[in-house]
């Protein structure tokens, strides 16, 4: 009777300094180390007192004991760790082991925080998102494409605040096109700035998480920020700005081109949108569609790229963009 031989073992040791209380790291009723367990479910993990002993196959237990010291050290900058960012952590972390891994560590991507406002951080959740936050520090002009959720235009109006804040600008300029409207915002009710307010909602909602309430009117009054449809950025040069365009599959490419030559000197340029949502009229081509082919390329100048896997809502949002490029893929559309 021929035995089967036996996998080889290897075993590790983790200590929690006692100025970390283990359910920062376990989660609350050990929701994170169920998240673990799920992953290496060949491992044998035990918890005792301050000490956490786990067992199984050597490349498992590698993974597994730079992931408690990867999480040790986002929790000494007292950024939190949730399941999510566990279970991006264990992907980035058995990517690198595998040889195709990205050069951040899951650490590096968790404690970068952009601002801090109202009891709360705003920092990049995913590689692609820490990625996009720094090549907004390192371009005058970025593109952010991808799907619903993805944090585009969040991140993006973070690091705006951050630049006003740090004065490297005078002023953030937030535009959008309100092509949504088409020729019914003539029987909205209303002045023009009344129609024109629910297309520019979703970026004042993003503000009041960023600055207290009560500055914003003072702001705007002021003309420190602004929030306008695309259609005023005509004619314009703008200077020392901070200016996000917001839902720019929606512009035609004579827009795209229009507000990117506003451009003025000590300024940055922030695009978002995502090219699987564009409303534009039959036959008009998307001013991002195209300004991807016409721009790759040129020197500061930088694309950054989203996924269904940079979606930080509800996990089902995630699944529910991959379901539908599936399906666009499958029909031709």
């Amino acid at each position: 009777m021929t035995q089967t031989p036996t996998q080889p073992q290897a075993s590790a040791q983790f200590s929690v300094p006692a100025a970390h209380p283990m359910v920062m790291l376990l989660g609350s009723g050990d929701s994170l180390l169920r998240v673990i367990e799920k992953a290496f479910p060949a491992a044998d993990i035990h918890v005792r007192g301050n000490r956490i002993s786990a067992t199984g196959a050597p490349a498992d237990i590698a993974v597994i004991q730079r992931l408690f010291d990867e999480m040790m050290l986002v929790l000494r900058t007292g950024a939190p760790m949730t399941e999510d960012s566990v279970e991006r952590s264990i992907a980035m972390l058995k990517a690198a082991a595998n040889g195709n891994g990205p050069s951040e560590t899951p650490a590096e991507v968790l404690t970068q925080n952009i601002l801090s406002s109202r009891g709360r951080t705003i920092r990049p959740k995913t590689l692609n998102q820490k990625r996009y936050v720094d090549a907004i520090d390192e371009n005058t002009i970025v593109f952010g494409i991808g799907p619903a959720g993805t944090g585009k235009t969040y991140l993006a109006m973070a690091k705006a605040v951050q630049a006003l804040q740090a004065k490297q600008v005078d002023r953030i300029i937030l535009t959008r096109p309100a092509v949504e409207a088409g020729e019914r915002l003539g029987f909205l009710p209303g002045t023009l700035s009344d129609k024109i307010d629910p297309y520019l909602r979703p970026l004042y909602d993003a503000l009041h998480d960023m600055l207290d309430p009560d500055t914003i009117p003072r702001l705007m009054a002021a003309g420190t920020i602004e929030v306008a449809p695309l259609a005023y950025m005509r004619g314009r040069t703008l200077n020392s700005a901070f200016i996000i365009l917001d839902e720019a599959q929606n512009t035609s490419a004579e827009q795209m081109k229009m507000f990117l030559t506003r451009l003025g000197f000590d300024s940055k340029i922030v695009v978002t949108g995502d090219v699987t949502q564009v409303d534009l009229p039959g036959g008009t081509k998307s001013g991002l569609r195209e300004v991807q082919k016409i721009l790759q390329g040129i020197d500061d100048v930088h694309f950054s790229r989203l996924t269904s896997e940079d979606v930080v809502r509800h996990k089902l949002v995630g699944r529910i963009v991959d379901a539908y490029e599936k399906y666009d893929d499958q029909t031709g559309k």
